[in-house]
């Protein structure tokens, strides 16, 4: 069977004027599967992402990744004239992405209400660090306060020891997903209901709080504060990482009634195996450390090959613990094309993460390469109206560049 070669989002028109990574993912994200995205950067460096991580000839290879799919216009939103064609770009735009702190859209006169009374059909992605009210919403918010304020920061790292974040900026991309689905639930009911646009506010912090599972149920009933530790999962066992002879980390997930089983056959535990109360979680959780260290004892023994190839035999879920090189040569990731090449302006190539997720009928695409900066600034203004005149003088008073 022939797939439609039409992405699901094509005529999406998305105005991206935040910068860094929660509002940008979010854009990039529906790019993925589409859109049109008309990225706005301020005039003379852009984007600080561009300067982020490892450069090569002054620009982040992670902004390949980043800004694929989009479009680049040098704006100066903090001038009349620069907020005058931001203005004019949201009238034609179905989407306005934006990750100031709140306010500042307003101080630019393109905030909610303005920009919605102009455009009714449109809709409004903003992500801040605490939302659009509430008592902190003038306070400057990033991924790692985020992460703190919603609880995962604590319960991340090994018991007495200082609280540590996963090394990415995850509040940020989780928001940015959050946002993303926001602007399709928006859109199914602008388009398939028949209603107009509205604002989504995603904050930082409920994003990440939107994804803790049982701590604030365990809280409210037990008075229970979920503690850090460690490579454990608490509450469920046994799932935890265990040392093998040569140095290496095998993570386990034999928390399954019947995995667990096969497990302790596999590791030699018939008796741990057939104990009535062991056969569900809540015996094996209060026995946790039995159970650990019965399975440490087995894989110190071993190589970390010898213990996964032992595991998949018995069909207990384990897993290597990867690095980037273990990722770039892995055949699973490129048998499922998780891995895509980009060839930034200047002939790089460069592996980033493939389309996520996978869409049988409208599959999504990296259609084009991350923008030079200010790359289509001429092309997008033309198209809005403005003549090569208008377009030189707004150059020569630093509005554009």
């Amino acid at each position: 069977m022939t797939l439609p070669t039409r992405q699901i989002l094509s005529g999406v028109k998305i105005l991206e004027l935040g910068q860094l990574i929660a509002g940008p993912f979010a854009s990039k994200t529906l790019a993925d599967f589409g859109a049109e995205v008309i990225k706005v950067e301020s005039p003379g460096e852009g984007d600080p992402l561009r300067k982020w991580r490892m450069l090569h000839k002054g620009t982040s290879v992670w902004w390949q990744a980043h800004s694929r799919n989009k479009q680049s216009i040098c704006l100066d939103l903090r001038v009349k004239e620069g907020q005058e064609i931001a203005r004019q770009l949201a009238l034609e735009a179905d989407v306005v992405i934006e990750n100031f702190r709140p306010g500042t859209m307003e101080k630019w006169g393109l905030g909610w209400e303005t920009l919605h009374k102009a455009n009714p059909k449109l809709i409004m992605l903003r992500i801040s660090g605490y939302g659009q009210d509430g008592p902190r919403r003038d306070e400057p918010g990033f991924a790692a306060i985020g992460e703190a304020m919603a609880g995962l920061r604590y319960i991340t790292g090994h018991p007495g020891e200082v609280p540590v974040r996963a090394g990415i900026s995850l509040g940020d991309t989780i928001a940015g997903l959050h946002g993303a689905l926001g602007v399709l639930l928006a859109l199914y009911e602008r388009d398939a209901r028949g209603g107009e646009g509205q604002m989504i506010d995603v904050a930082l912090y409920e994003s990440v709080f939107n994804l803790t599972e049982s701590l604030l149920p365990e809280y409210s009933v037990f008075g229970v504060i979920r503690q850090p530790a460690g490579g454990a999962l608490p509450g469920i066992a046994p799932s935890n990482a265990y040392l093998c002879k040569d140095g290496q980390f095998v993570l386990i997930a034999g928390n399954g009634d019947s995995i667990f089983k096969r497990l302790m056959i596999l590791i030699g535990r018939q008796d741990l195996a057939s104990d009535p109360g062991l056969e569900r979680n809540d015996g094996r959780s209060a026995r946790v450390v039995e159970i650990d260290a019965a399975i440490n004892f087995w894989t110190s023994r071993l190589n970390l090959d010898e213990v996964l190839s032992s595991l998949v035999g018995a069909q207990v879920p384990s897993g290597k613990i990867y690095t980037a090189k273990d990722i770039a040569e892995d055949p699973h990731y490129r048998a499922r094309n998780v891995i895509e090449t980009i060839e930034s302006s200047d002939g790089l190539k460069v592996e980033v993460p493939g389309i996520i997720p996978k869409l049988s009928h409208n599959p999504g695409a990296i259609r084009y390469r991350a923008p030079t900066l200010g790359e289509h600034t001429n092309q997008i203004l033309k198209s809005a109206g403005l003549t090569d005149e208008q377009i030189t003088v707004l150059k020569k008073s630093g509005v554009l560049s």
